[in-house]
């Protein structure tokens, strides 16, 4: 009885454990391979400088957006300068900057051809985000140099709109070296293909009839016997040849 009693504990045990170990196994791959929650939504833009947190005051922004300016007219580079509170729940500026660069389409529809500077204000965390166009212009050692010369020494001391100002400047030096293909021209259309149209046929006209003084010269189409005729008529078959080849003349 006592033999009967352990046996069934032991399986009652061994059931028990088997249950958790089941259980876990079936919420491991869900808690490893489950999506994150849908986070915060990301910010709208402003501009060229996005100052969501509120740190770059109108004088910096003014120059910075002169610099986005400048920029974009000289070589088709789409630059931006973008500050936020906070990251969260992005777990690094980098994946915030690449997120909100997508959403922004930075550059063109394709994401060739832009530049955006992310800085985090309460982390004091700063990214950049570049189109594919710019890697060539804008190399890591660029990108390096800047953040460690202008943008993190301005965020550590809280100085944002220097430091991106300055950011701004070191960054469009490079950049500028990037042209856009200039877009090809429509084709002509519409009234365009008549005028030219009608061009053509004049032209060829003009050509054809200088060609054929027999058309224009009313002697040689009465030996050709065309206003071979009597009376009236045939006189007047002539006026009206001689009235042809004066036009003629005058058009020519």
């Amino acid at each position: 009885m006592i033999e009967f009693q352990f046996s069934r504990q032991g399986i009652l045990g061994i059931a028990s454990l088997g249950l958790i170990v089941l259980l876990s196994a079936v919420d491991a791959p869900a808690s490893l391979y489950e999506r994150p929650k849908e986070r915060a939504p990301l910010p709208n833009p402003m501009g060229y400088v996005s100052d969501h947190a509120q740190v770059v005051d109108g004088q910096w922004k003014e120059r910075i957006r002169s610099v986005c300016i400048d920029l974009e007219k000289k070589s088709g580079v789409e630059m931006v300068i973008v500050t936020v509170s906070s990251m969260k729940p992005y777990p690094t500026a980098r994946e915030y900057a690449d997120a909100l660069y997508q959403k922004w389409q930075i550059g063109s529809t394709q994401q060739e051809h832009g530049v955006m500077v992310l800085v985090a204000v309460e982390e004091r965390q700063a990214a950049m985000a570049l189109g594919r166009r710019m890697f060539p212009v804008i190399t890591p050692t660029v990108r390096n140099e800047v953040s460690r010369t202008y943008l993190q020494p301005a965020i550590e001391r809280g100085d944002f709109g220097e430091g991106l100002y300055r950011t701004a400047v070191a960054l469009a030096t490079p950049a500028q070296e990037v042209r856009l293909d200039a877009p090809l021209r429509p084709r002509i259309k519409g009234l365009g293909v008549w005028i030219t149209l009608g061009t053509t046929g004049a032209i060829v006209a003009f050509f054809w009839l200088i060609s054929r003084p027999d058309l224009r010269h009313p002697y040689r189409r009465i030996q050709k016997g065309e206003y071979w005729g009597t009376g009236q008529g045939g006189f007047g078959g002539n006026w009206g040849g001689f009235g042809g080849g004066t036009s003629g003349e005058e058009w020519r």
